[in-house]
């Protein structure tokens, strides 16, 4: 065998080695995606089943603020129904956004405040909450791996190859990201 010969089976050996292992790596990294985004899944689940009987408790209480309970339930049915990290982001965001005005409301209602079902209720709300946020964290860092991994060079060219795409940030509402105003 010819020294030209041995060279070029050790580029194309080279060449074969760094696409199998970029390509795996990327497929890592794409399934981390994927296992975070279950991860808020699982958290938003538990969310949804909560709304439900949050919203019954304050019925009891508050019967007449129709309205601001068929808010909720609407909400909750169209974030339920979102599909991919940007639609589903805009739906939380409103449903958030009931969410608050339904627990403002309970300052009108002492009993309802007072409610042993409604602060348990307030509780988990609140557990599920952080738990949404650490997950959407955790989800937005594996997604901020990954688009960064197939948008750099030499990683891009495999990524373009084999058909990877970039994922959606899962984000906030730009009202949520302002500093609340406090007045006295």
């Amino acid at each position: 065998m010819t020294t030209e010969l041995i060279i070029i089976i050790g580029i194309v050996v080279v060449l074969l080695l760094y696409i199998i292992l970029t390509y795996n790596g990327l497929v890592t990294l794409r399934n981390r995606v994927k296992e975070s985004w279950s991860d808020i899944d699982v958290q938003l689940k538990r969310r949804y089943d909560l709304i439900p009987n949050l919203v019954e408790v304050v019925k009891g209480y508050a019967s007449h603020e129709k309205e601001t309970l068929e808010r909720v339930i609407t909400a909750r049915n169209v974030a339920m129904s979102a599909n991919g990290a940007k639609e589903k982001g805009e739906a939380e965001n409103v449903l958030s956004g009931a969410l608050k005005n339904l627990f403002a409301l309970s300052e009108n209602y002492p009993d309802l405040k007072a409610s042993t079902n409604f602060l348990e209720l307030q509780r988990e709300l609140s557990d599920t909450e952080n738990k949404i946020q650490a997950a959407r964290r955790f989800y937005n860092g594996n997604v901020k791996d990954f688009n960064t991994k197939i948008e750099t060079f030499p990683a891009n060219i495999i990524a373009n190859m084999f058909n990877f795409k970039a994922n959606d940030f899962f984000s906030i509402a730009d009202e949520e990201k302002e500093n609340p105003q406090v007045k006295f």
